[in-house]
């Protein structure tokens, strides 16, 4: 167990690094180019996709090689709009991300889909800001967003919300906020109360642990006991699969929280890995998930065309691609402005619908699922549209 938080410790700590600093670098200077260049030469729409390939890291190899295929996937996909795809390599690094987005800025392209990490995705922003390309990043970190950068990525915020309407609506109103104390934990702690908020419900208290082993055992009774004296209908956890979840839900468990009237709510997947379902603590947990119909479809073409499992973060090239053709068809050469990128009504994408927000963050269609014996059951179905229940 210590092994799993120590590994999600450094993936965590790759999302979201520099937090506070990001946020402010990555914004257009104020009077600063709001569209990009015109459509290229021959009707093309030239993007540039970055990618993590070139750092040494089989992980980055993955990833990269998931996102170029998922990209081409949805290129085939398209009609009536051409996309000319040009692939720079960034190797993981912010500085090179910088370098090769000025550097495909200047080859023509008209839009930068990617970079992978947030550091990354913040250093390319920046980079072009004074050129009105925008970059759709494939971060879910809201904190470099703005400007010119939007993330694609599921963001706290948007589980949050969904998850809290659904508890609301479900007679669980009062929230024990339990979050890891680290930074991807204190930023989902507020995406939590800012969702509890909006939804109507409240924040009936908020507690934390230290990210390890012996802090979670420490604090587990604590938890337990303050969920009692609260009077907290659910607990609405920060904690994932690779770090605290599997023994952090089991101790609350044998700490004696009543789960028939406290529900378990979680702000990360707990579907994957597949190992987790089989958990004691995880049975009855809510948590928020793409449109997983949708999600199966993409994951079977994906399978036929290249002849593995794409990776889950591999349909967000495939949404950014999508949205992308869809603009340069509805707008028959007009630029890829943020604007366009925003419009209200949205995208759909290979996981549902989703949208772009004016703040560079977005709005996802997701559903809310639960673990029933070891198995995942949508007990919510992800919206079809903005206007559908969910938002």
């Amino acid at each position: 167990m210590l092994s799993a938080i120590r590994r999600a410790r450094k993936s965590l700590g790759q999302i979201f690094l520099v937090l506070a600093a990001a946020v402010v670098s990555a914004c257009v200077p104020a009077g600063g180019p709001s569209t990009g260049p015109a459509q290229g030469k021959g009707g093309a729409v030239q993007v540039a996709l970055l990618i993590p390939s070139g750092s040494g890291q089989s992980q980055d190899e993955i990833f990269g090689s998931n996102l170029e295929n998922a990209a081409r996937l949805a290129m085939a996909d398209l009609s009536g709009v051409q996309i000319d795809l040009r692939v720079y390599k960034t190797g993981g690094s912010p500085a090179k991300a910088s370098a090769l987005a000025k550097q495909a800025v200047d080859e023509g392209a008209q839009v930068i889909l990617g970079p992978f990490y947030s550091e990354e995705a913040n250093a390319a922003g920046v980079a072009v800001a004074n050129s009105g390309v925008n970059v759709l990043a494939f971060s879910n970190n809201a904190a470099i967003a703005g400007g010119n950068v939007f993330v694609l990525g599921q963001t706290f915020d948007n589980t949050a919300r969904r998850l809290a309407n659904y508890a609301v609506r479900s007679g669980k109103s009062k929230i024990l906020v339990v979050h890891d104390r680290n930074v991807a934990g204190e930023v989902g702690k507020a995406a939590i109360e800012r969702g509890v908020q909006a939804a109507g419900g409240s924040v009936v208290g908020v507690t934390s642990y230290e990210f390890s082993q012996n802090g979670i055992v420490q604090a587990a009774s604590g938890i337990v006991n303050t969920a009692r004296s609260s009077g907290a209908t659910a607990l609405f956890l920060t904690a994932d699969t690779a770090g605290a979840l599997p023994l952090l839900s089991q101790l609350l468990v044998d700490n004696g929280i009543d789960r028939a009237s406290t529900q378990f709510i979680g702000l990360t997947r707990w579907d994957i890995p597949p190992a987790t379902l089989a958990l004691p603590g995880v049975q009855g947990g809510w948590f928020a998930m793409p449109d997983p119909g949708l999600h199966a479809q993409f994951q079977s073409r994906y399978q036929a065309a290249y002849g593995s499992q794409p990776a889950a973060i591999a349909g967000l090239a495939y949404d950014g691609i999508a949205a992308i053709g869809a603009l340069a068809r509805a707008s028959k050469g007009a630029p890829l402005s943020k604007n366009a990128l925003t419009q209200p009504a949205g995208f759909a994408g290979v996981s549902g619908i989703f949208r772009l927000l004016p703040n560079g963050t977005n709005e996802r269609g997701l559903a809310v699922a639960t673990i029933r014996g070891g198995q995942v059951v949508v007990i919510d179905s992800a919206p079809r549209s903005f206007a559908g229940a969910g938002f």
